[in-house]
């Protein structure tokens, strides 16, 4: 039994994966997975209606669930419904999240009349929407370091507000009792309004009543196209950009010239009527219309945004940290009994664990048509997935469940820091200029990325040292002579990979920017990991330091390793900042500190240890 326990785990855990990434099924009579299907081009990038709920409301709220004032959970497909076609009740969902008491105050808001304390609905904050106005363009008068806590939440909040109000906009008039109604009579008088608007500007006799008419649909339609955040309809079959996207006010402008409504048009003024209505046959029929006209199209991005649709509800990275979790868990049990079985068995979950976060990167790469590695996000996912597949090999060859618990702990803490860089809206977004270069990017940034995993890895087994040999006497002399030789593994891994990724990095640089090396923060942080991981190497070789040594010295490598990765990014200076965060500053600190802490246990006298075995090398 205890030879096919490791199996029969995997073929479990691979069972529950395959649960996870099974077709969703609609909660209701509306096809509202359908609707979440619908290709639309935002930021120069298409995606489903589904992307665009699920990220703005991380945007909003920092999370996807919503509740209506009923108390029952709303899925991101039914708020953006909502919002789109019904905004008098999408309004009353206390949504947006502010986490500031300066801003609560401005707003005559307390943390009593929010959701938890923080969240609100736009009905609440509507009153005192031109004084947060007149707050946000103070705050954009001041350079982006030099704001404080609450200018930068007020910034916050207006762009949170921002991203509402343009999804309010963009499939119909928010304040239009009845859209297809409107729609149907603009078509209607359409030949005729235009016949006599031309007959009053000649000087000749015109419907007057018409010609109004036809004025007031078009302030309207220009209403529509300046708010409207969606790009919904596509381009005519004539148009050979298949970017030529437009919203669907410029779409009905465009009416004016062919005296015809786009047929999508239609359909999404059906679609927002049947929802209002209640009538799920005619929302269904409208779904199938735009399913037509939209998807069926001859577009290759298509294949894309419906991967990406299946990626949404598959969530892979959340089924792969709660795996990690598991992983962790074995670990340590492994420790206690059965060391040799729930060893391989925790290999068996933490390789399913790792094979769902490959999947879920190809998965990325596929629908960007990218490396794995464009953004800070990608590049947490690109450190989760280096750094647990090189801890697992070490597990492979040791086999002392040492491995599988720094493969977990590793996995998990990169994905709940990938989770969080989410917040900042769409991960797959549009390269910025300089970064367009598939080649460099899955050259440099990769190789760089890989840097990064394995110094964290070599840090974590470094602190399972320290934490073992001080707070136990688990760690006799064999577990710590293996636990030197993987680090020291580790420390060589992460010296080439640094090494050749910083200089790759400096020939991408002199052809971006005409110049190898400039001390900017960033290139500063990656030659440190090289010359840090250098000074290990040659203290290691020439015998100044023993285990501890090595150790104390590895889990430092944290620390730089995540000022390149992260802190040099808050400087708000040099061509790689991305910006102060305030939060993940904070965080940062924190994992500073914890570092520094278990190098302080690790430089406590042998005396003090209560595995001495392990300081005898």
């Amino acid at each position: 039994m205890k030879r096919f326990l490791p199996l029969l785990a995997g073929l479990l855990t691979l069972a529950a994966v395959a649960y996870t990434v099974r077709l969703p099924k609609n909660p209701d009579a509306f096809d509202t997975e359908g609707f979440g299907r619908l290709p639309v081009l935002v930021n120069g990038r298409l995606k489903p209606l589904d992307t665009v709920a699920r990220t703005s409301l991380l945007l909003i709220q920092n999370r996807q669930s919503v509740k209506n004032l009923a108390g029952d959970s709303l899925t991101p497909r039914q708020w953006l419904l909502d919002a789109a076609f019904k905004p008098d009740l999408a309004d009353t969902y206390k949504v947006f999240r502010i986490d500031n008491n300066e801003v609560l105050a401005l707003l005559r808001l307390t943390t009593a009349d929010g959701d938890g304390g923080v969240r609100f609905s736009f009905n609440q904050l509507e009153d005192h929407l031109e004084a947060l106005e007149q707050q946000s363009e103070r705050a954009v008068q001041i350079d982006g370091p030099n704001r404080n806590a609450y200018e930068r939440e007020v910034l916050k909040l207006r762009e949170r507000l921002a991203q509402y109000i343009g999804l309010r906009f963009s499939l119909q008039l928010p304040q239009s009792e009845s859209f297809a109604a409107e729609i149907t009579r603009f078509e209607e008088i359409l030949p005729t309004a235009l016949a006599a608007t031309e007959a009053k500007m000649a000087g000749q006799p015109a419907d007057d009543a018409l010609v109004k008419e036809l004025s007031s649909f078009l302030k309207k339609f220009q209403l529509l196209s300046s708010r409207a955040a969606v790009l919904a309809i596509p381009p005519p079959p004539a148009v050979d950009d298949p970017n030529a996207w437009s919203n669907i006010g410029d779409a009905l402008l465009g009416s004016f010239a062919t005296s015809r409504v786009a047929e999508p048009v239609r359909d999404y003024a059906a679609l927002g009527h049947a929802w209002r209505t209640g009538d799920a046959a005619a929302f269904n029929r409208a779904i199938a219309a735009l399913g037509e006209h939209l998807v069926g199209r001859d577009d290759p991005r298509l294949s894309r945004t419906s991967l990406e649709f299946l990626f949404n509800h598959a969530q892979p990275f959340y089924t792969a940290a709660a795996l990690y979790v598991l992983v962790i868990l074995i670990g340590f049990v492994s420790w206690l009994v059965w060391p040799d079985v729930l060893a391989r068995c925790g290999l068996s979950v933490c390789f399913v664990a790792w094979l769902l976060t490959t999947a879920g990167m190809v998965a990325r790469m596929y629908i960007e048509s990218r490396p794995p590695i464009t953004n800070l996000y990608s590049s947490a996912l690109g450190v989760c997935w280096f750094g647990v597949g090189l801890a697992l090999v070490l597990e492979r060859v040791f086999r002392n469940s040492i491995g599988n618990v720094v493969a977990g702990l590793l996995g998990f803490v990169t994905l709940i820091v990938a989770h969080h860089l989410q917040f900042s809206g769409d991960t797959m977004e549009m390269m910025r200029a300089v970064l367009d270069s598939n080649f460099w990017l899955a050259t440099h940034v990769v190789t760089i990325t890989i840097g990064y995993g394995a110094c964290f890895v070599a840090g974590a087994l470094a602190i399972v040292f320290v934490l073992r040999g001080v707070a136990s006497r688990s760690l006799d002399s064999a577990t710590a002579e293996a636990l030197a030789r993987m680090v020291y593994g580790s420390i060589c891994v992460a010296t080439l990979f640094s090494l050749v990724g910083t200089v790759l990095g400096g020939i991408w640089a002199d052809q971006s920017w005409g110049r190898f090396w400039g001390w900017d923060p960033k290139e500063n942080g990656a030659l440190v990991i090289v010359l840090w991981c250098a000074v290990i190497l040659h203290a290691r070789w020439g015998k100044l330091i023993g285990h501890r040594g090595l150790m104390n010295l590895a889990i430092f490598g944290n620390c730089i390793t995540a000022a390149s990765w992260f802190g040099v990014n808050m400087l708000g200076v040099g061509l790689h900042s991305y910006g102060f965060m305030d939060s993940a500053f904070f965080w940062l600190c924190i994992f500073w500190g914890s570092q520094l802490a278990v190098i302080a246990l690790g430089c406590l006298p042998p005396s003090l240890w209560r595995s001495r075995a392990a300081l005898e090398t």
